[in-house]
This record gives structure tokens, C-alpha cells and sequence, in this order.
């Protein structure tokens, strides 16, 4: 009996058994139908992600209100550690008080209290930028996917252009503009298609300014009539006040169309 080949040199023919055996395809597994795989897909949906944030958030904020662990900070304990480890320890701690909707201000005040202009502004910068790459992360990871889809309107879709697009120059214009809040500002930038490396660069650069005015006014708050805290005073005021005429501007501009 011949296998593949004829014993006189013919041509190959292939056995019924090897051409069934290459022909068959292996089919990929079904898909898992059980309880467990349900509870799987039902906890990593875009919308029960987006609930684990909120929930995340209205806990930290709801702990900071009922603990007030930033006293911690305003009293003066990482400064007993001393030297660069009070300063790490301090903007770490300054990172986590922003994702919770601890004031900003507060913490740079604080921060020019208890290690001066320098080490304060090198703390609260450092806070700054660890916060927002949180916030921006928890956002873009949790509430993304289940908040893309409702950005309709005019102004959404424009807002979401304008960081998508041009996120580094838009995100450096939204840290120097005294009139829009930090975490705000955070969580939009991670339902764009913003990247992160841009938006803490920008955060870091477009902070300075705001932030070093409140560090040296803390690190001078004891000799109120000196120049560095009148200016620092100047530097805090003057921007909020232009933030605010622009912002009633804008607003009755939108009230006439």
C-alpha cells in the first residue's frame, strides 16, 4: 500500500487521515457564561468604575473633613523629622490632602510656615504635581470610558478639543488662571485624550507662580509690613481679582446670546 508517494516516483498523494488532521482549525474557547464571569464583567464595566471613584472620592473627602488630618501638616509635624525628609514627607502628605479636596492655598501656606521660601516652595511644587498625577490617573482609569460618551454639548465637545489637542498649552493657560479650581481642572484633563507626561509638566510650570506667592507670604507671616510679604499679598490678590472680572465677563457675554 502506498503512503504519500508511489513507489515509481508519481506524484504525492495525501492520506484521507493527514489531510482531515491539517485541515481542522482549532476554534477559540468560548467565552465564560458563568456567575463568576457576569460579576467580573459587571465590576469592570466603565460605569461601575466610575462609581468605585466617586465612592473613593466622597470617602477621602468625608475622612478629611471628620479627621482634619491636615493639621497635621499646619502644626508642624513633618518639619520635627528634619531636613529632606520633613520636605518629602510634607509634599507627599500635600499630594494626598489635594486629591481630597483639601484646599491648596492652606497647604502652601503651610508650607512657607515651616521650612521657609525654598524648601516650602520645592514641598508644596512637588505636592502639587504627586496630587495631580493621582487625580489625573484615578480619573483616566476609572471614569474615562463612562464619561466620554456623555460629552455632547457645544461647550463640552470644545473644552474636550482644546485638551486633546492642545493639552500642554491649554493645561499651562488652566494653572495660571487663578479662577479655575485645581481638582476640576485634574479630572478634565483625564477624561481628554491628554497624556499624562504633558499635563504634569504643565502642571509643574503653570504652578509656580500662584504657588510661590502663598509660600513666601507663609514663610513671612511674621513680619506682615516687610517688602517679599506685601509683594507675595500683591502676587495672590491681583490675579484673583482679574480671574474674577474676566469670569463675570464671560458670564454676561453668555447671558446675551
Amino acid at each position: 500500500m502506498l503512503d504519500a508517494t508511489t513507489r515509481s516516483g508519481g506524484t504525492a498523494t495525501a492520506s484521507p487521515r493527514a489531510t482531515a488532521a491539517e485541515l481542522t482549525v482549532p476554534l477559540p474557547p468560548a467565552p465564560a457564561t458563568g456567575f463568576a464571569a457576569r460579576c467580573a464583567r459587571l465590576l469592570l464595566s466603565p460605569w461601575s468604575r466610575l462609581s468605585l471613584l466617586v465612592l473613593l472620592l466622597l470617602t477621602a473627602a468625608s475622612l478629611m473633613l471628620a479627621f482634619e488630618p491636615q493639621r497635621l501638616l499646619t502644626d508642624g509635624w513633618p518639619a520635627r523629622l528634619g531636613g529632606t525628609a520633613a520636605v518629602v514627607a510634607y509634599a507627599v502628605a500635600y499630594g494626598v490632602c489635594t486629591v481630597a479636596f483639601v484646599p491648596r492655598p492652606l497647604l502652601n501656606l503651610a508650607a512657607g510656615a515651616l521650612f521657609g521660601s525654598q524648601l516650602g516652595l520645592g514641598a508644596a511644587l512637588g505636592g502639587t504635581v504627586l496630587g495631580a498625577g493621582l487625580a489625573f490617573c484615578l480619573g483616566r482609569a476609572l471614569g474615562q470610558e463612562a464619561l466620554r460618551p456623555l460629552l455632547r454639548g457645544r461647550w463640552l465637545k470644545a473644552a474636550d478639543d482644546q485638551l486633546s489637542r492642545h493639552g500642554f498649552r491649554s493645561m499651562l493657560a488652566a494653572r495660571l488662571f487663578p479662577g479655575i479650581p485645581f481638582a476640576a481642572s485634574n479630572y478634565c484633563a483625564a477624561v481628554s485624550r491628554m497624556g499624562l507626561p504633558p499635563f504634569l509638566l504643565a502642571t509643574a510650570l503653570g504652578s509656580v507662580p500662584n504657588t510661590a506667592a502663598y509660600v513666601v507670604a507663609g514663610a513671612r507671616a511674621s513680619t506682615p509690613t516687610s517688602p517679599a510679604f506685601l509683594i507675595a499679598l500683591a502676587c495672590i490678590a491681583v490675579p484673583g481679582l482679574v480671574g474674577a472680572v474676566v469670569a463675570w465677563r464671560k458670564r454676561h457675554q453668555l447671558r446675551g446670546r
